[in-house]
Order: structure tokens, then C-alpha cells, then sequence
């Protein structure tokens, strides 16, 4: 039996800014935009190359959460320093190439699975890049 994590919730004050902010900073595609009666709006944004998407909302029977709790979402990317280009010139803030040196972050890349760049979204939802290493043979996994 597969047992596939397909949709993270993600709290948000402003549907709309968080709409914005996903899918024209992030490039995250919108998959759904929809709303339920005059009340209710469900966002389902996924990110490119993913298996699982997030999904923002507001109105009744949308789940309670304060804006901002969620931490340590990751994008795992083949090539961080092209990815934290992408993200800054699309408005980003995000932090520099790190790595865990003895249980601390330093600057620069780290080894294999060792490569961080941490941003937040405008409600202060923590997330992060993560550098997977190459496929053996040199062989990129989207290859």
C-alpha cells in the first residue's frame, strides 16, 4: 500500500497576498481557486516537480491555525545556489547557502544533503531549500 503525503495546509492572514507571494515568487502552480458560497476560498498551489501540493484558505470549516505557525517545510533542489538566484530575483528573501558544522549553521555549501537556504513567506511560514546530491553517473534526477 502507498502512503503518499499530497497536500500540506498552510496558515495564512491574507489569501490572496499568500496566493500572490506562491505562485508569482515561488512559481508554485495553481491548481485550484475556488470559492464555496460568498464565504469559503480554497487555494491549491504545487510547487514545480512536486508530488504534493499546499493548500491556503479562509471561511467557515477552513481550519483554525494562526498564521505563520508552520515551520520547516522543505524544497528539495538539485542545484541550491541556481534556486536561491531564482527565488531572490523574484523578490525572496532568502538567506544565504548554509550548512550544519558541528550541530551550528555556517556559510557556505556543506556535503552531500548539506545545503540550506531558509526564507519565510509574508505571514512568517519557515521554509527551506534543501541541495539533494547528483544521481550516480552525474545523471540529474529530472534527466
Amino acid at each position: 500500500m502507498d502512503w503518499r503525503l499530497e497536500l500540506v495546509p498552510i496558515p495564512v492572514a491574507d489569501v490572496e497576498r499568500a496566493k500572490r507571494f506562491y505562485s508569482e515568487q515561488m512559481g508554485f502552480a495553481v491548481d485550484h481557486d475556488m470559492c464555496v458560497g460568498d464565504e469559503v476560498r480554497i487555494v491549491q498551489l504545487t510547487p514545480p516537480g512536486s508530488g504534493c501540493s499546499i493548500v491556503i484558505g479562509a471561511g467557515d470549516g477552513v481550519e483554525e491555525v494562526r498564521p505563520g505557525s508552520v515551520q520547516g517545510l522543505q524544497l528539495v533542489v538539485p542545484d541550491i545556489a541556481a534556486a536561491r538566484a531564482e527565488l531572490v530575483a523574484r523578490g525572496v528573501d532568502a538567506g544565504p547557502v548554509q550548512h550544519v558544522e558541528n550541530g551550528e549553521l555556517a556559510d557556505g555549501p556543506g556535503g552531500p544533503w548539506n545545503s540550506f537556504v531558509y526564507f519565510s513567506d509574508p505571514d512568517g511560514n519557515g521554509w527551506a531549500l534543501q541541495q539533494r546530491p547528483p544521481e550516480p553517473g552525474g545523471r540529474s534526477p529530472e534527466a
